[in-house]
């Protein structure tokens, strides 16, 4: 694995590059608060399948792409930096994975344009549609998605994450990730800065999300049935949002943090993914 610095117009994003140059491309998405450094158990699994792995720190993480207006985080933007990374690596189409709310910025770029991806999959956030839906209609996603609120209050929420060592940062991974990787994704956060730009995502969220049209590119969505944050009721409903091949997984006892917790797993639905597209082609 290579640690690669990625110009995009006037933003350098850290990037991880493994695998083989000839390798069909795959670009890996993290969440919140997490850092590229989630995936590493996944691409070292990716990278012995013969495929050639594509990891930024994104937009508010990387520390040559943290500006620092909300508007700076609005989806569209989001888009821009994962198309602007592929052309800057020469990348034409890639299998596209993302977690949390890279699985947003996944389901955009899918939905939006799906000449640039071969596969999606999608894990823990369904389709921005099904998503909405919940919201609306399922109390219980409801209570699961009220810690929202918090975070898109400025200062307070930076304040109550970073109290005390930042412990009520880390404790959101609930010990389901090993301490040495929460350590790290901890230690970017907790860098000038960061945190609030990290945050800039849930701040910049507009409702026109539910709007976003179905994807029609081969897609698996990979849900897990001890996700805090994320209910049944949007994960059963995600596939209606879906015109191209669709695969349901669901992780039975995985927490939120799939990417960390069950690799082997998850690796194996993004392989199953891009194997069935390639003897469809």
């Amino acid at each position: 694995m290579s640690g690669e610095s990625v110009r995009v117009e006037d933003l350098v994003f850290d990037v991880d590059v493994s695998g083989t140059d000839t390798g069909t491309a795959v670009l890996l998405l993290h969440g919140f608060p997490e850092t590229k450094a989630s995936w590493r158990s996944v691409t070292e699994r990716l990278g012995a399948a013969g495929l050639r792995t594509i990891a930024p720190d994104q937009r508010g993480y990387s520390p040559g792409a943290r500006p620092v207006a909300v508007d700076d985080y609005h989806i569209d933007r989001l888009v821009a930096d994962a198309l602007g990374l592929l052309d800057a690596l020469a990348v034409t189409d890639a299998h596209v994975v993302g977690h949390d709310w890279g699985a947003i910025v996944a389901w955009f770029l899918a939905a939006r344009y799906p000449e640039r991806v071969r596969t999606l999959t999608a894990v823990s956030v369904p389709h921005p549609a099904a998503f909405g839906w919940a919201l609306r209609v399922d109390a219980d996603q409801q209570q699961r998605s009220s810690y929202i609120t918090l975070l898109r209050q400025e200062g307070k929420a930076e304040d109550l994450l970073l109290v005390d060592g930042a412990q009520r940062l880390r404790a959101m991974f609930g010990g389901a990730v090993d301490a040495r990787l929460v350590d790290e994704h901890v230690a970017l956060l907790t860098e000038p800065g960061a945190l609030t730009a990290a945050l800039g995502w849930y701040r910049a969220m507009t409702a026109d999300f539910a709007a976003l049209a179905p994807v029609t590119v081969p897609t698996t969505y990979v849900w897990s049935t001890e996700d805090v944050a994320l209910g049944r009721a949007g994960a059963e409903r995600c596939g209606e949002y879906v015109t191209g091949p669709y695969r349901f997984v669901e992780l039975s006892g995985v927490t939120h943090w799939i990417p960390e917790q069950a690799p082997a797993e998850l690796t194996e639905a993004v392989l199953a993914r891009i194997a069935e597209s390639d003897r469809s082609e």
